[in-house]
């Protein structure tokens, strides 16, 4: 199948390989540093930098040219790697100096430094294997993570020693916990003190979580992998804070751990250490201030919801005058706020805190759901900086502005409006996004046809996600390759982003109330009949397919509403939700000890006996975020109540599929077969 545009799709991750990526801006805004492979087919990330003034792309580090460039990854910068959904190889990741003058990664197990002005670069010879890299502010000190230990290492080379040490079989100090980088999007496990003398570091302690068992069928001389995993309503892993100078000096940071057992986010700067707690029933969130000599805390500020208080990433962080960003949600919007006052306006949904350039902020946001734009906000006002459909990423610094822009009609990377080279391979397959505001809710709804389609009904094939954790329907042909596929097949592609979806607001979010399951459903029946006033469809024969949340959704509409839905496709989904992650499911079903009716509501085991409807099952079988137990346990089900299905095992796959997306083609037949359609001549 590599030669097939599924195939094609995943050798070049979506056609993202060869765009600019994981920017740093030095300071005097002069310099930007970034990650880009050398080619639109080729994994490998590489270390560039540009120079502002003259326009100049230079390459800094080739990642094949080193020592490990070639070599297998260290497990935990594997795992890290698949919390953050990252298929790349090489340099995946890197880390500068506060003047960023030096940088340091690791590629393969080792690690590396760079001179940024020469681009000299240094194997540091630590200790193997070597992940978590991350050099102190002032350029002296390079801390890493090497198996569960803290480790500290000179930019020289020498003085290589453990800073904190496992004091337990199951203890690890600066990595972030399954829950942390799984649903909070905190990938850290410590941070460096603005003058560099000091660290503050998780200590987890995953031994009061239950352990879970993965193996890989294909290769059965390999034992199973043991997997400490917190499902819903058991205890998670023990999060402790330490600042740890380099002296050999350790203070515990004093909380109330009992009432607030997550962590969610650490930021240091010279206006102090701030630390972001939150209780286990996620409806309390506190901003602590900690006094690095002590340990001891200070509440600056404490967020409460009776549903629950959402994590938005980039805050809190402070101005370089010492204003306190943060975001408050007032009604239907999420707002920038400034020393606890609102300055951004209502129906602007504040997204995310990019950077902090002085007193300028750069923030993403939101107005039409499809379309993420970047704003600044200074004590001058609000500013605008993009504008058309698209999504857009950025950074700013030094008075340099990058921005990365996604649209439905192709993807750049510019530096104060100057465009970066991008390698990207070319697509034979060509997205014709068509965006509708549909229904009473208007739903934010995709449709793609076949290429070339004139007129006739078309077999419907809806393709959601429909969970919390992101959007589908936005002005980016990023998120469509697959679905252009698809209705190139011969479908009308429906992609319908309902209730509890992000980018529309705090009161969408929390839209479902206590029914996970139905509100979700019936966005997705109301999206399809909508979109059969503007379009020939054929209603008698819809399919529907997704993964994770999307997969979760595939099975729920053919167990529930084979009127509407007469063929599904899930791919890994939760199916029994006491089985799911405990902070992801536990924000919005609460506790299973409290609500079980709400866990018992939205799970689809007892759904087995109603399958009336073709369903495939797809599981990566070393999945460790969905386990494969899902659909193990709906199969087993099934048989039970002898209802006929299919099951697709995906040997040696994860949560984010085959490497080669070759389980794309088997959808297609199977859509073919349950809902009696030809062959058709489209694109392979």
């Amino acid at each position: 199948m590599a030669s097939t545009y599924p195939g094609l799709v995943a050798r070049t991750q979506s056609f993202t390989l060869g765009l600019a990526r994981k920017f740093v801006i030095a300071p005097d805004g002069s310099r930007v540093v970034f990650l880009r492979t050398a080619t639109g087919k080729d994994p490998s990330g590489d270390l560039w930098s540009y120079d502002v003034a003259s326009g100049e792309e230079r390459l800094l580090v080739a990642a094949a040219s080193l020592r490990d460039g070639g070599a297998p990854m260290s497990e935990q910068e594997k795992a890290r790697r698949e919390r953050a959904r990252d298929r790349s190889a090489g340099i995946g990741a890197f880390h500068t100096d506060a003047a960023v003058r030096t940088a340091v990664f690791t590629v393969g197990t080792r690690l590396y430094l760079a001179d940024l002005g020469s681009g000299e670069v240094t194997e540091l010879g630590a200790q193997q294997p070597a992940s978590e890299a991350r050099l102190d502010p002032t350029g002296h000190t390079v801390a890493y993570v090497r198996e569960n230990e803290l480790r500290l290492i000179g930019r020289d080379g020498k003085d290589d020693r453990p800073l904190a040490e496992p004091d337990g079989p199951e203890v690890s100090w600066g990595r972030a916990e399954h829950e942390a980088s799984e649903s909070m999007d905190r990938f850290q496990g410590y941070w460096w003190a603005p003058d560099g003398r000091a660290l503050i570091a998780a200590r987890v302690d995953d031994a009061p979580v239950q352990v879970w068992h993965i193996s890989d069928p294909a290769h059965p001389q390999k034992p199973p992998v043991a997997l400490r995993y917190p499902a819903a309503g058991t205890p998670n892993a023990d999060v402790t804070l330490h600042v740890l100078g380099l002296d050999g000096s350790r203070v515990a940071v004093d909380w109330d751990r009992a009432g607030f057992e997550y962590v969610t986010r650490v930021g240091w700067s010279s206006h102090g250490l701030l630390v972001v707690v939150q209780n286990r029933p996620q409806t309390v969130m506190r901003i602590l201030s900690v006094d690095p000599a002590t340990g001891a805390t200070t509440v600056l500020r404490e967020d409460t919801d009776p549903q629950w208080t959402t994590i938005v990433e980039g805050v809190p962080a402070y101005t370089a005058f010492g204003n306190l960003l943060w975001t408050s949600d007032e009604g239907e919007t999420r707002r920038l706020t400034v020393d606890g006052v609102p300055v951004t306006p209502p129906g602007l949904q504040m997204e995310q805190v990019l950077s902090v350039d002085g007193d300028t902020v750069l923030f993403a946001g939101r107005q039409d759901p499809t379309e993420r734009h970047l704003w600044t906000w200074s004590p001058a006002g609000l500013t605008q900086l993009t504008s058309g459909a698209g999504v857009h990423d950025g950074r700013l610094a030094g008075g340099t502005t990058v921005i990365e822009a996604r649209t439905l009609t192709g993807e750049t990377v510019t530096v104060d409006g100057r465009e970066l080279r991008a390698t990207t391979a070319v697509s034979p397959v060509k997205p014709v996004v068509h965006l509708h505001t549909l229904g009473t809710r208007k739903l934010r709804t995709a449709v793609l046809l076949p290429t070339g389609y004139t007129s006739g009904p078309l077999p419907v094939l809806m393709d959601p996600y429909g969970g919390s954790a992101a959007q589908r329907v936005v002005a980016t042909r990023t998120r469509f390759w697959a679905s252009q596929w698809f209705a190139d097949q011969g479908f009308a592609v429906i992609v319908a982003d309902g209730r509890g979806t992000p980018g529309r607001g705090p009161a969408w979010e929390r839209a479902r109330g206590d029914d996970h399951p139905a509100p979700r459903l019936q966005d997705q029946v109301d999206a399809l009949h909508a979109a059969a006033g503007h379009y020939d469809l054929d209603l008698g024969r819809v399919g529907i397919r997704g993964w994770s949340a999307g997969g979760y959704l595939a099975a729920l509409a053919v167990l529930r509403r084979p009127d509407v839905f007469h063929a599904g496709i899930a791919g890994a989904p939760v199916t029994d939700q006491l089985l799911y992650s405990s902070h992801w499911q536990e924000r919005t079903l609460g506790l299973p000890a409290e609500n079980p009716g709400l866990y018992a509501q939205a799970s689809l085991i007892d759904d087995a006996p109603n399958l009336r409807r073709p369903l495939l099952l797809i599981h990566g079988l070393l999945d460790d975020n969905v386990l494969p137990v899902h659909t193990m346990k709906l199969s087993a089900a099934l048989l039970a109540a002898g209802r006929p299905h299919t099951v697709l095992p995906l040997p040696g796959a994860t949560h984010m599929g085959m490497l080669d997306n070759t389980e794309w083609q088997f959808e297609v037949d199977f859509l073919r077969t349950a809902l009696d359609l030809p062959a058709p001549s489209g694109p392979e």
